[in-house]
């Protein structure tokens, strides 16, 4: 018979689904045809295939070649295709052994001498090729990427007679020996030791970090908003190796690949204000991930938040619940997973000043207003912490550094998010309602005095249950098994927001 079959996958999100690449010699007039909805790129390959069999000296058959890529429903892009498919007519033309070819799958691009270059997206590749017991042989500069996986033979080759020399069982490529780069939890070069004064918000950044809260800081210009920011991931717990795959295979998949030194670091992403919304949520005619996706297990930094387009803010709304984005096009639909920590920053009124506290501002209450409503209701819903980061005193400002380091902060944290994986499984800024009622208890006094306060700042009951999330939090960091008075009254304090808003009128 002049059939053979491959295994390949295809792209799918962060799925990657089998495809069969079924090719059939047949008689008849010398041509070469991809079935299967192969975008360009795949469909380009036949020229790429065909001179890559004949410049490494085997025959290319003058017959007529059908090649399937199976499913006929499932649409194929990307160069990873030509490797399997330059197998599969070697193997169909008996040129090499067709037996072997089902203990493997492929994926790797063709150069016109042989050469197999490095192709995107192969960590979900190898996720799935070691979920269905086979080897995976791939570029050689994506064996580090593929054998992050772990438990899967990852072959890599330089040249497709390589593969060919392997499989007819003459020189055995040997896999390739994972090599787990280090930790960048040390390597960072930023400590929030360096932030002078600022107390308050630098409780609330502990806060924030051991129970996985959303953050909000309003204040004007150089309050050192940005700089405490970019300290969060210092004390952020380290990631597991479940994430920190999570992490790299959304990366793997965008545009810029994976780069192996992020390797257990959590991603902080901080996208300009011009971004669009698609930028964020991600999409394109081929579903790509976006910011949101891209700070997945991380960090998303919006700075200058007010600057953002209104009905860009709006399409973080269903991820921060949901902790996935689901995009949809004619042809196609695709889903990312998205379960980020939204840090935000933002200047009081257009000018920068903080006018509540006398500075000299010119911004009339409209002006103010219409600013502060750049910020729809339902997203402060979903930030849990909101506070005024003020201008520190002189004398705050030129003391020396606070003894606390990150990695003082850090423990703590790391203390307090163990205590709420043990238990609820989850840190607390994910908690269901069902979750909540029962690990957050109040008595009847502190149950009075939250609802008190929900009343007087007209909050929702969606920001009633952010309050009860940060005050167990807070309860956690005391090694407290139940949230008393101090820790609802602290919680409370940081709604600086809806009292801001309130002064403004809105």
């Amino acid at each position: 018979m002049s059939l053979a079959t491959a295994y390949s996958r295809s792209q799918d999100g962060v799925h990657a689904p089998l495809v069969s690449v079924e090719v059939d010699l047949a008689n008849g007039l010398p041509s070469f045809s991809i079935v299967g909805l192969p975008e360009t790129a795949v469909k380009e390959s036949r020229d790429r295939v065909r001179a890559a069999i004949s410049n490494s000296r085997f025959e290319f058959p003058a017959r007529r070649i059908t090649v399937s890529l199976a499913p006929a429903d499932l649409p194929k892009d990307g160069g990873r295709f030509d490797l399997p498919i330059a197998l599969g007519i070697l193997a169909a033309s008996h040129q090499i052994p067709g037996e072997p070819l089902q203990q493997y799958e492929f994926a790797g691009e063709l150069g016109l001498s042989g050469e197999i270059r490095m192709v995107r997206g192969l960590l979900p590749m190898a996720l799935a090729c070691r979920r269905a017991g086979r080897s995976l042989v791939v570029p050689a500069p994506n064996a580090d990427e593929a054998s992050l996986v772990g438990d899967v033979d990852v072959l890599p080759a330089g040249h497709l007679l390589e593969v060919c020399a392997h499989l007819a069982g003459n020189t055995a490529i040997r896999p390739h020996e994972t090599r787990w780069p280090d930790s960048a939890e040390t390597g960072l070069d930023v400590d929030i030791a360096d932030v002078r004064g600022q107390h308050h918000a630098k409780r609330a950044l502990e806060i924030a970090a051991a129970g996985q809260h959303n953050l909000l800081m309003i204040g004007p210009p150089g309050t050192g908003k940005t700089m405490l920011a970019s300290r969060l991931a210092t004390i952020l717990p380290p990631l597991t190796e479940d994430e920190a795959i999570e992490s790299a295979a959304v990366a793997s998949i965008s545009e810029t690949g994976f780069d192996l030194s992020q390797w257990r670091r959590r991603p902080v992403r901080n996208p300009h204000h011009t971004a669009s919304g698609v930028a964020l949520v991600g999409g394109g005619s081929h579903p790509r991930p976006g910011e949101i996706s891209l700070a997945h297990n991380g960090v998303l930094f919006l700075d200058e938040l007010t600057e953002f387009d209104r009905r860009v803010l709006e399409v973080l709304r269903e991820p921060i619940e949901t902790g996935h984005i689901t995009i949809s096009r004619a042809a196609r639909q695709a889903e990312f997973p998205a379960r980020f920590q939204l840090v935000a920053a933002m200047n009081p009124c257009p000018q920068g000043y903080d006018c509540d506290l006398g500075d000299n501002c010119r911004c009339t209450p409209e002006q103010q207003k219409r600013h502060r409503g750049r910020i729809s209701a339902p997203l402060l819903d979903r930030i849990d912490l909101q506070i005024e980061v003020l201008r520190p005193r002189r004398d705050q400002s030129q003391t020396q550094r606070t003894t606390e380091t990150s990695a003082t902060i850090r423990a703590r944290v790391l203390a307090a998010r163990c205590a709420q994986l043990a238990r609820a499984g989850k840190p607390n800024g994910q908690l269901s309602n069902r979750e909540l009622e029962r690990d957050c208890v109040l008595n009847p006094a502190d149950h009075a005095l939250l609802q008190d306060a929900i009343r007087r700042f007209g909050l929702s009951m969606r920001a009633e249950h952010r309050i009860l999330k940060v005050a167990r939090t807070i309860a956690d960091l005391e090694g407290r098994a139940a949230v008393a008075t101090p820790h609802i009254t602290e919680a409370l304090s940081y709604r600086a927001m809806d009292r801001w808003l309130g002064r403004a009128g809105a």
